[in-house]
């Protein structure tokens, strides 16, 4: 019961001292979940994301849901799912009531600002950590150019590039079973 107190303390904590989305959590939910907790290994975590980004929904609530259920169940699940929503929806609640209020406030844009700036640097830290873990090989390093190259130049919808990847990995990485 006192991993599972921690676990939601530790989404909770993540889910109100972060900016910018899912992919701005993932460097902060790794360095606490695989780094200062060890709960799971970096590849299983990688495999986490992995999956919780073909899934529908928020990248952020996806991986805590997967992460709480492999650490504690179901009662994990739901209760890392807890952690990491209630911040953000108190959070939405409070600002929408005040908005309307502060929304022309020149210190309250200055701050939106410096949070907006913050955010890419974020998912690029959760991109090249993720990168590390990944097997570097030919293979590897021509998804990543061809992915890029499809998203950023021909605009090609990541939803499509993450089914032809997901494809292309079942039928040519197959590890052989004996």
């Amino acid at each position: 019961m006192k991993k599972l107190l921690l676990m939601f303390l530790t989404f909770f904590k993540i889910g109100a001292f972060t900016f910018g989305g899912g992919y701005a959590m993932i460097p902060l939910i790794e360095e606490e979940i695989v780094k200062r907790r060890d709960w799971m290994s970096k590849e299983e975590f990688l495999d986490i994301v992995v999956i919780s980004q073909s899934f529908p929904g928020a990248l952020a609530i996806n991986s805590s849901i997967f992460i709480g259920y492999k650490i504690g169940g179901l009662k994990g699940a739901i209760l890392s799912l807890l952690g990491v929503v209630i911040p953000s929806f108190t959070i939405i609640l409070l600002i929408a009531s005040l908005f309307m209020q502060f929304r022309n406030n020149y210190y309250v844009d200055l701050v939106f600002k410096g949070i907006g700036a913050a955010v890419p640097v974020l998912v690029l830290t959760g991109v090249i950590s993720l990168g590390k873990a990944l097997n570097k090989n030919i293979v590897t390093v021509i998804i990543v150019i061809v992915s890029c190259i499809l998203t950023l130049v021909f605009k090609v919808h990541p939803v499509i590039i993450i089914l032809v990847s997901a494809i292309y990995g079942i039928i040519f990485l197959q590890k052989k079973v004996k």
